[in-house]
């Protein structure tokens, strides 16, 4: 019904991605920020590719209440704010709701901040191009957090490169930065985990030994701040 399965991996999906953003290995102050925990791996692959180094840009999934799975917006580092008014506005929940979820997941956001980078400082990218990387956009609705927080920290360049995306979704978030760049945009989508063979849930301990792998691999930073 799918037609034919695009990756094997988030890994797979990664190293293809990183072909197509070959020519931003040659950019001076070149950073990648990947969505955790299902971006880390793909980000890994593009940053190990291009000589960047990598960081996580934190934002969790605003669920609705009783259908998790279901995104009534999201939230991200420095406060960052996206909120579906359709979802919530059509299922009718209450503000107060949504600000209860909202809070909690801030707080995971503040948890993973600290958790992922073993109490080091955020990466520095003001100034520089920063690669934005996950594995899939559905709905788009994490990404937009990510880019509302990723622009408060000023960059000089914000480009989206992700596997595999719906259409729509590729295009709405085209219009947020200044590139952006979707492998594969198939149709009917339904899902980003049916684009992969292999899909499995990451932890947190996947995320910090990625971001470790990086930092040890990395010679030392042409760019002068990695």
């Amino acid at each position: 019904m799918l037609g034919e399965v695009r990756y094997a991996n988030r890994e797979e999906a990664g190293r293809k991605l990183a072909k197509r953003l070959l020519a931003w290995a040659a950019v001076p102050d070149l950073v990648v920020l990947a969505l955790p925990r299902g971006g880390v791996p793909v980000g890994f692959e593009v940053a190990r590719e291009l000589g960047a180094p990598l960081d996580v840009a934190v934002v969790r999934k605003l669920g609705v209440p009783g259908e998790e799975e279901l995104a009534m917006g999201a939230v991200a580092s420095g406060g960052a704010l996206f909120l579906n008014p359709e979802v919530i506005g059509l299922l009718g929940i209450p503000a107060g709701t949504v600000d209860e979820v909202v809070r909690r997941e801030q707080k995971e956001v503040e948890r993973r901040e600290r958790v992922y980078r073993d109490g080091r400082a955020p990466l520095e990218i003001e100034g520089r191009t920063v690669i934005l990387v996950d594995d899939g956009l559905a709905t788009g609705a994490t990404m937009r957090a990510a880019i509302d927080s990723v622009k408060r920290r000023k960059p000089a360049r914000l480009i989206v490169a992700v596997p595999v995306a719906a259409a729509s979704t590729c295009e709405d978030i085209g219009a947020l930065v200044d590139e952006i760049v979707c492998l594969a945009t198939p149709e009917p989508f339904y899902a980003v985990g049916l684009w992969y063979e292999e899909f499995p849930q990451l932890d947190d301990e996947d995320v910090r030994e990625l971001l470790r792998t990086v930092r040890q691999d990395a010679p030392v930073s042409r760019r002068g701040r990695g």
